[in-house]
């Protein structure tokens, strides 16, 4: 799964692995009670408890690589991808792909596209062993076969059209071409609840409480995706400075949207070059209110527009 709304994340609980190409990878600590859990599962399976322990560690090591698929494209088309995050609902890696349809569908579909990847070198493995290897060891025909499954079952889990996992924000991106950043954000979001909702029924039904989980995170993440689309689309009827424009998104900032001051104040930055005037606070970065970067205000200016600024500056973003 692929986050592509989160510059600055922090994971507290969480111990950094390991750095590869520049891209760090963490591991909470819960990850280990869930290994605990599965291990003992997997006992039962295997004759020898070092299959299930390879399993498991197999289990790891397609998650990080469906990731590093997320983070790697994501990269390609310029943005930026220095995260991921391992945790007991799999993986998260945090992205920044540049603020077009295209460039988050590349890099949200190629962590899937790894999976599909992998798909006849697993179930290859495992033919092979089954119609090949006449006298293979039960437990090595049980591995390759439980393998192939992982791999189909993470595909389909993530390709399911629920914000935000990966199917959903495909889904979103897709919708992006035609009807908007907003509005596709909005079906998305509320086909993913539908699903969520649709699925703690199932779960309840099967008495699957791991799956209860997953789809109360899911309604969770697409009731905020819908928050977040309805405000999007109220800001996106407002007046705009027509002659500014986001550096990151390219969308004109909404003429007389109230930022928040340290002091309480709200007022519009680009009407007084930055400064608040309630206490005279000049804030010299602005957080765009659509793509949540945040930017010099001079970098803002298109055109002829000139924002007026005085001297001395202070790096303190606003809090939109």
């Amino acid at each position: 799964m692929a986050n592509a709304d989160a510059n600055q994340a922090t994971f507290p609980g969480a111990i950094r692995l390991f750095r590869f190409r520049g891209i760090d990878v963490f591991l909470h600590w819960s990850w280990a009670i869930i290994a605990l859990i599965a291990l003992r599962t997997r006992s039962e399976i295997y004759e020898s408890p070092f299959w299930g322990g390879a399993e498991y560690l197999t289990l790891f090591a397609i998650v990080l690589l469906h990731e590093f698929g997320h983070a790697l494209a994501c990269r390609s088309v310029g943005g930026q991808a220095n995260r991921i995050l391992l945790w007991p609902l799999g993986g998260v890696a945090y992205v920044t792909p540049p603020r077009r349809p295209g460039a988050v569908l590349w890099s949200i579909a190629a962590g899937p596209l790894v999976n599909v990847a992998l798909v006849p070198f697993t179930f290859g493995a495992a033919a092979v062993c089954h119609f090949y290897w006449a006298d293979a060891p039960n437990d090595v025909l049980q591995y390759l076969e439980m393998v192939a499954l992982i791999n189909i079952v993470l595909l389909v889990f993530n390709m399911m059209p629920i914000y935000p996992l990966d199917g959903g924000q495909i889904l979103q991106s897709i919708l992006w071409y035609f009807i908007g950043f907003a509005r596709s954000l909005g079906v998305a979001a509320s086909i993913g609840l539908v699903g969520a909702v649709g699925i703690i029924v199932l779960a309840i039904t099967w008495g699957n409480p791991w799956l209860i989980v997953l789809a109360i995170f899911g309604v969770s993440n697409s009731w905020r995706g819908l928050q977040h689309a309805r405000a999007l689309t109220k800001l996106l009827r407002q007046p705009r400075h027509s002659y500014l424009a986001c550096p990151a998104c390219h969308e004109p900032p909404p003429v007389g949207m109230p930022w928040g001051c340290r002091c309480g104040a709200r007022f519009d930055p680009f009407a007084t070059g930055g400064i608040c005037p309630a206490c005279g606070l000049l804030y010299a970065q602005i957080p765009c209110p659509f793509c949540n970067e945040v930017r010099p205000l001079d970098q803002w200016q298109t055109g002829d527009t000139i924002i007026a600024r005085p001297i001395i500056s202070r790096a303190s973003p606003l809090d939109p």
